[in-house]
């Protein structure tokens, strides 16, 4: 069941709107060029707001009248099947594509916090906000934002940035071409990226965070994190996670708070620093250009380039590996 208000003629006011009722559960949507919003609340019912951008039109030029005219050119659906909402809006086939004619159609769309999400544009933004649930979503143009989502989350866009924060569970986001920002996680976390920087704050769960081209920035991580970069440097500081980080075209720097199961460094091109808030038994790897490291309570073999022994009796094991100095305090 579902009604609509009238068509508006402003940008900054839905075109159309419709309230679905019922035993709904989830939600498809598939845009060709538009943004995609869902945000949970306490509601039953799912509201649909539907906006229509005119490409080329200044903004004080558009009616209602145009974009009708337009939409024409456009084959548009807003209906329900069985548990499912079903959103969409692509070109007919049989219309040329006509660069001055063509709009961008954006949905936002306000659900029940548990609902479930697939969402696919070719041109804009997704955002979604306090939902519990699978949430499945991909962009070709545009970039990804949750805030507060819990559940099976993958997300994945070709051409923008990543914002992820208060969320939990398992997430798994890629992006070909921005960078990830990360705070407030818990969970099963893997972010991708082949082309931007990371910046990870206050994470906690089973973490592995690439990229490909830009540096790695963190700070008050918990749990394991696995981490690495082809382009740029790392600089991590309060870990308390076990750590395995690697750098092949900058310097590591590390500040751990407290060593956990393991802490695994390494720079093909760069120096590694480690900052030790405690002083506890480690079992030492080190290979380096110039290594340096507190000598009080060490057993073993070292020289110049090599450390291998124990430190305050051994215990948490630490290999380093670098091409340049590094320095243990």
């Amino acid at each position: 069941m579902a009604g609509s208000l009238a068509a508006q003629s402003s940008q900054d006011e839905p075109y159309q709107t419709k309230t679905f009722t019922g035993n709904l559960s989830d939600i498809r949507v598939d845009v060709s060029g538009g943004s995609i919003q869902v945000h949970g609340g306490k509601d039953r019912d799912v509201k649909v707001e539907m906006y229509v951008t005119l490409n080329n039109w200044p903004a004080n030029k558009i009616d209602k009248a145009e974009i009708e005219k337009r939409l024409n050119d456009y084959e548009l659906v807003m209906k329900t099947e069985g548990s499912s909402v079903i959103l969409s809006s692509r070109r007919k086939a049989e219309v040329n594509w006509d660069s001055k004619r063509s709009v961008n159609v954006s949905f936002k769309v306000f659900t029940p916090q548990n609902f479930t999400t697939n969402l696919k544009t070719s041109g804009g933004s997704i955002r979604l906000a306090n939902l519990n649930g699978s949430q499945q979503f991909q962009t070709s143009g545009g970039s990804l934002h949750m805030t507060e989502v819990s559940g099976k989350i993958q997300g994945r866009t070709s051409g923008g940035s990543i914002h992820l924060e208060k969320c939990r569970d398992e997430m798994d986001l890629q992006t070909s071409g921005g960078s990830i920002h990360a705070e407030e996680l818990v969970g099963k976390i893997s972010l991708k990226t082949s082309g931007g920087s990371l910046r990870l704050n206050h994470l906690d769960g089973i973490i592995e965070a690439t990229t490909s081209g830009g540096s790695i920035n963190g700070e008050d991580i918990a749990g394991e994190l696995h981490t690495r970069t082809s382009g740029g440097s790392i600089r991590l500081s309060e870990m308390t996670a076990a750590l395995d980080a690697e750098s092949s075209a900058g310097s590591v720097d590390v500040e751990v708070k407290k060593l956990n199961k393991y802490l695994k460094l390494r720079s093909s091109s760069g120096s590694v620093r480690v900052r030790l808030s405690e002083k506890p038994g480690v079992d030492l790897a080190i290979r380096g250009n110039r290594v340096k490291f507190p000598l009080a309570g060490f057993r073993g073999e070292a020289d110049e380039y090599h450390v291998n022994g124990s430190l305050n009796g051994g215990g948490v094991p630490v290999t380093i590996t670098a091409t340049n100095n590094v320095s243990i305090q």
